[in-house]
């Protein structure tokens, strides 16, 4: 059976949320199961077996925290919980695990994350661009509970079966003379209104020739 090697931790907080970055490279095979008092994480990295086990020193809102495997490493933003009715503020914890053994062996301070908690509201929450796109500790993507099917009227667009009427006019064979027949039905029919009048273009002037001279007085 192959040795499973314990994954190295680094973490910082803020007074609302946890930011967890497992340390290995090219992640494969990940198993990543967060519950509101633990965070247990299996994984391969470089043809090696990872493993992390650990208790938080409180409990967590999982369902609201989210993971992202990253080329150099698997980053998560894990939520604190703040018991229902607890009118207390949110605050920093002395340590990530409830065991302070394991983390003095186990979990280092991400430095590039770590502020003060006096200096939080200076710093701002975490930089949590790294984590777009990312899956739900609670199962499955946030927001991706499933699409439900397509909006009503999608299946596609009323009518567009073909334009009612465009089977051809009636009489219109094009293939036997058809145009010829159109010509026929539009001269019985006295053709387009205006179309009457003499394309030839004589004199625009003719009408006048039918109004009586003018009787000097």
């Amino acid at each position: 059976m192959a040795k499973v090697n314990t994954a190295p931790i680094k973490w910082a907080q803020r007074s609302d949320s946890l930011y967890i970055t497992i340390a290995l490279q090219d992640v494969k095979e990940e198993s990543i199961d967060l519950s509101d008092s633990e965070l247990k994480f299996k994984g391969k990295s470089n043809d090696k077996e990872y493993e992390v086990n650990i208790e938080f020193f409180k409990s967590v809102d999982a369902k609201d925290s989210t993971y992202k495997v990253l080329p150099r490493s698997v980053q998560m933003c894990v939520m604190k919980n703040k018991p229902e009715g607890d009118d207390e503020t949110e605050e920093f914890w002395p340590r990530l695990l409830k065991d302070k053994a394991l983390e003095k062996n186990q979990v280092k301070i991400d430095w590039d994350r770590y502020v003060d908690e006096d200096e939080e509201e200076e710093a701002g929450g975490f930089d949590m661009s790294a984590l777009e796109g990312g899956m739900g500790m609670g199962g499955g993507m946030p927001g991706m509970g499933g699409m439900g099917g397509m909006p009503p009227g999608m299946g596609g667009m009323p009518g567009m079966g073909g334009m009612p009427g465009m089977g051809g006019m009636p009489g219109m064979d094009m293939d036997g003379g058809g145009m010829e027949e159109l010509m026929k039905q539009m001269q019985g029919m006295g053709g387009m209104p205006g179309a009457g009048a003499d394309l030839g273009g004589d004199d625009d002037d003719s009408d006048d020739d039918d109004l009586p001279e003018l009787e000097e007085s």
